[in-house]
């Protein structure tokens, strides 16, 4: 038996603990960055949870652990743009998201204009990112459930799935994988996303909707 284990599982509790209540001890100086997307690794490469991809770029990029489970949702907080942010990956599925974001803002007492919530858009063109200071759902049953908890007074950044062709239905498309020709494109979108988030915590959301909105294409000729 190893007498160190049961004390590391200890620290490794507290230190997370210590963490959280920190962040809760300065309200207002952190951000909740939300991809939308369903649980489960059937669905892992679906266009709708792009949003998902979008959050685990992020981790990966900036050295963040998404490795705790925090009022249903996976969570994990460090810093991006020189801010303090909490990012989360909703685990309700993708219809019941503001029950997970609503508690996790309240806990952490993040007003609706520190949540950014990034998930699919089926009305934008593939590879296309939009960002917007607030809005309705446009049908997006996710944030129909965010904006049940949040109000409609929180950024959003849409990214571009494109629609089905022939007569798929909407809702078995998003559902499906991305297409192997596909994938240099998510992978263009998702890095335009990460250059978008770091503009928008680092310069606000005017300034970044003006320098990353568009399409891939739109910025590979620039």
């Amino acid at each position: 038996m190893n007498w160190f284990s049961p004390f590391r599982s200890m620290l490794r509790r507290a230190t997370s603990m210590k963490r959280a209540d920190a962040s809760m001890s300065d309200p207002g100086s952190r951000f909740l960055l939300v991809g939308l997307g369903n649980p489960g690794k059937e669905h892992r490469l679906n266009r709708h949870n792009v949003g998902f991809m979008a959050i685990d770029h992020l981790a990966s990029e900036h050295g963040i652990n998404l490795g705790r489970v925090q009022n249903k949702a996976i969570v994990g907080d460090g810093r991006v743009g020189g801010k303090s942010v909490i990012l989360v990956k909703p685990q309700t599925y993708m219809n019941r998201s503001g029950n997970a974001v609503g508690p996790l803002a309240s806990y952490y007492r993040i007003a609706p204009e520190d949540v950014l919530v990034i998930y699919d858009d089926i009305d934008l063109p593939p590879g296309t990112i939009r960002l917007r200071e607030k809005g309705g759902s446009g049908g997006h049953n996710g944030m129909k459930s965010i904006i049940q908890h949040l109000g409609n007074d929180f950024p959003r950044l849409r990214l571009g799935v494109g629609r089905p062709s022939g007569k798929m239905s909407p809702a078995a498309y998003v559902l499906q994988d991305f297409g192997n020709d596909e994938q240099q494109l998510v992978q263009t979108m998702l890095d335009n996303v990460l250059r978008a988030v770091e503009s928008f915590l680092e310069e606000g959301v005017d300034l970044a909707m003006s320098r990353h909105n568009g399409s891939v294409l739109d910025k590979s000729t620039e």
